[in-house]
């Protein structure tokens, strides 16, 4: 894939899963002797009938097998819906396969409701792993006796925090000011789950107790997390565009999960807090068990309790190093015991549901009568002064390298630059990106504009050289 560059022209073609183990094995002999491949690349292509290996339909739950490549099988229990029993059946296969499964399956990787399973087709062929994976089903417990231990742990939480504030300051100046989450993305949580109050988010969040599906779907053991409870499910839709930057352990919600963020980086769950670190790279602590950098465990529940910005500040200061400890319980969640949940409140879950459903409707319509649906990929129009401009034979030009937004604007019309010196910076797809003055002269034009859209090659200004 080294050989590309800007420009060119990528057409993928089906291969034989057959033809492919063919060349991943010609591959390998290859970088074993040091020679090149003898088996033709230009072979084999053969377009599947389906992406579908197989389904099975007579189980409990259903089942379907989905090849990602040769060396990579996906399994994908029932349909596309947050349902904590698909998470728990892709749980107990995990651990069957830990358990029973051949030394040639190399890692597992959980979702909410698939399990990737990553094996060596050189040693164990697609056909055999097929025959163990029902071997494995025949073996499964029913959904109603699966139990799964479980820690409650109580995280602090500053809520509507200084540094999430922050991070939409910078998103309105750079990004999109006139966003529907925009200034406040507690404010649009309230608005488009049909609640009454901000007050009335606040209550329901620390209410809810916020079961981890998932860990690093943001980074260093970031977890992916969903009320046990369906009445404290918030729902919202994602920053679009998205954020270039979230503060560390940043806590928001997307869709109906709950994240927080590892580390700092782009985002574009609404925020509704902070609270203290995920990862512990350097140090041993009560929390932080040797080998294990990372804080949570698939099935904790996270409970958050209110603190304050300046207690926070300190409990993040003292957490890594062992000064500060969570409160942490050992728990069994029992699904039968959960159905019996759901059964006697059903229909409470039915009217919240029913609400909130309502109010994202309505908020959706909101939108399009403010004309705010409108796409943010498209190229921005650019200044017919900045297309048609010729420079004279003492001046450069500079040009933007990227599709993006002008965050910062450093120099003015007239302004004296050095080279090197920083003129603006750019951003896009969640990255910053410094303009520097090509050489030593005078900013003559200046076409950019603080918050404004630029496009990839525009001229941003000109410099003319000193006399």
């Amino acid at each position: 894939m080294v050989q590309l560059k800007p420009g060119d022209k990528i057409r993928f073609l089906p291969v034989a899963y057959e033809h492919a183990v063919e060349l991943e094995q010609a591959q390998n002999e290859s970088l074993d002797k040091l020679t090149a491949i003898s088996t033709p690349a230009s072979t084999g292509y053969a377009r599947p009938a389906s992406p579908v290996l197989a389904q099975r339909t007579d189980l409990e739950v259903d089942v379907c097998y989905r090849p990602a490549g040769e060396d990579y099988l996906l399994v994908e229990y029932g349909p596309i819906v947050l349902d904590l029993n698909l998470r728990f059946r892709v749980h107990v296969l995990m651990q069957w396969l830990e358990q029973n499964g051949p030394d040639e399956i190399i890692d597992l990787t959980p979702g909410i409701r698939s399990l990737q399973i990553h094996y060596d087709n050189t040693r164990l062929p697609q056909s055999r792993l097929m025959a163990i994976l029902t071997e494995a089903e025949a073996d499964l417990p029913a959904i109603d006796e699966i139990e799964i231990p479980t820690r409650i742990v109580h995280l602090p939480l500053s809520w509507d925090d200084e540094a999430t504030q922050l991070a939409i300051k910078k998103y309105m100046q750079s990004v999109r000011k006139d966003a529907p989450w925009c200034p406040s993305n507690i404010e649009f949580i309230r608005r488009i789950n049909g609640l009454d109050s901000v007050e009335q988010v606040k209550r329901i969040f620390f209410d809810a107790s916020y079961m981890v599906l998932g860990l690093g779907d943001v980074y260093l053991g970031a977890p992916v997390a969903t009320p046990v409870d369906p009445r404290h499910r918030l729902v919202t839709t994602k920053y679009n565009p998205a954020r270039t930057w979230t503060p560390e352990n940043a806590v928001g919600i997307g869709g109906a999960y709950l994240c927080v963020y590892g580390m700092e980086g782009p985002g574009g769950y609404q925020f509704v807090g902070r609270t203290v670190q995920m990862w512990n790279r350097f140090h041993v602590t009560a929390d932080f068990k040797p080998g294990k950098p990372w804080l949570l465990e698939f099935f904790d529940q996270l409970r958050f309790y209110p603190v304050s910005h300046e207690e926070l500040t300190q409990m993040r200061h003292d957490f890594p190093s062992g000064k500060f400890s969570l409160k942490v319980e050992e728990d069994t969640f029992k699904l039968r015991d959960y159905h019996a949940f759901l059964k006697d409140n059903q229909q409470a879950i039915k009217e919240f549901k029913q609400q909130q459903q309502q109010a994202f409707e309505h908020e959706r319509e909101q939108w399009k009568s403010d004309d705010r649906t409108q796409s943010f990929d498209d190229v921005p129009d650019i200044d017919d002064a900045a297309k048609s401009y010729i420079p004279a034979a003492n001046e450069t030009v500079v040009k933007s390298p990227v599709t993006g937004s002008v965050w910062q604007l450093k120099v003015e019309a007239d302004n004296e630059v050095e080279e090197g010196q920083l003129l603006m910076i750019l951003e896009s797809m969640k990255m910053e990106i410094q303009v520097k003055a090509p050489v030593t002269g005078k900013v003559c034009r200046l076409f950019a504009k603080s918050n404004g859209m630029v496009s990839k090659g525009q001229n941003l200004l000109v410099l003319v050289g000193n006399e």
